[in-house]
């Protein structure tokens, strides 16, 4: 991972107020040291973007928007476009997380035109693919997770895909307490990163960081991040807490 800045990425979902935004951050810029090895994100919902716009600069921490729609504007009544997300300060955007998949009906078509429109406005995705509990116990995890990136990455060249985070998260892990073992995690990014390299070429697959998300805790951050091909975390209900979030930002590999 030596050419590769970590990313500790936190997906608040549903949760937190402006006000419990901005406290947290508050919070978070007393604490947090400056990393050169190692890059924060936070993306919390919507309303709370534009609050904490101004709060993170000079804090070393990104922010990010939860979704988007694929249109620049139009008329979809309770979307947000990607120049909407650029406008309010985000450097990043989660895309195709398997709640969106689950229970909103995101299919990878959808999220290829996502992956597209942002690109486009200059805001990095973090692409999340991963299987179900079923597909895994069926051996199938390979199978699902090629094809979400074959989808997902339809008629992107390199030069896009370089500008991408992947983000793996199995969801039979993700808000279950279950997590993917530090084995179990780093076989299926040397997956991801040997699929990327056929889909563009060595250089961008080592260039392309692919973070894990599936019930990263303090606990356990240590000995993911210990794996070659784990550059990061996507990291859920440990992220809303400040000093849980901390310890997981402050890793040691």
């Amino acid at each position: 991972m030596a050419t590769r800045t970590a990313c500790i990425a936190a997906n608040w979902k549903m949760y937190k107020t402006v006000g419990e935004a901005v406290e947290f951050v508050r919070k978070l810029r007393e604490k947090i040291e400056t990393f050169d090895d190692r890059e924060v994100v936070i993306a919390p919902p919507f309303t709370s973007l534009y609050a904490l716009k101004d709060l993170v600069k000079g804090a070393g921490i990104s922010l990010a928007g939860q979704n988007c729609h694929w249109e620049e504007k139009g008329a979809f009544t309770g979307e947000i476009s990607p120049v909407m997300l650029k406008d309010v300060g985000c450097s990043y955007t989660i895309v195709g997380h398997s709640e969106r998949r689950q229970y909103f009906g995101e299919n990878d078509e959808d999220i290829n035109k996502k992956l597209k429109a942002l690109i486009k406005v200059g805001i990095k995705p973090i692409f999340c693919i991963g299987e179900k509990l079923e597909e895994r116990e069926a051996g199938k995890t390979f199978d699902v997770v090629k094809t979400q990136l074959d989808g997902g990455l339809k008629d992107l060249d390199s030069v896009d895909i370089a500008k991408m985070v992947v983000a793996y998260e199995p969801v039979w892990a993700i808000g279950t307490g279950k997590t993917a073992s530090p084995e179990q995690a780093q076989e299926v990014h040397a997956f991801i990163r040997e699929h990327l390299s056929m889909l563009t070429n060595k250089n961008v697959a080592n260039e392309v960081r692919i973070l894990y998300g599936g019930s990263v805790k303090p606990s356990n951050v240590d000995s993911l991040m210990s794996e070659p091909d784990i550059d990061g975390a996507l990291v859920g209900g440990a992220s809303l807490e400040v000093d849980s979030f901390l310890r997981i930002i402050r890793f040691e590999a």
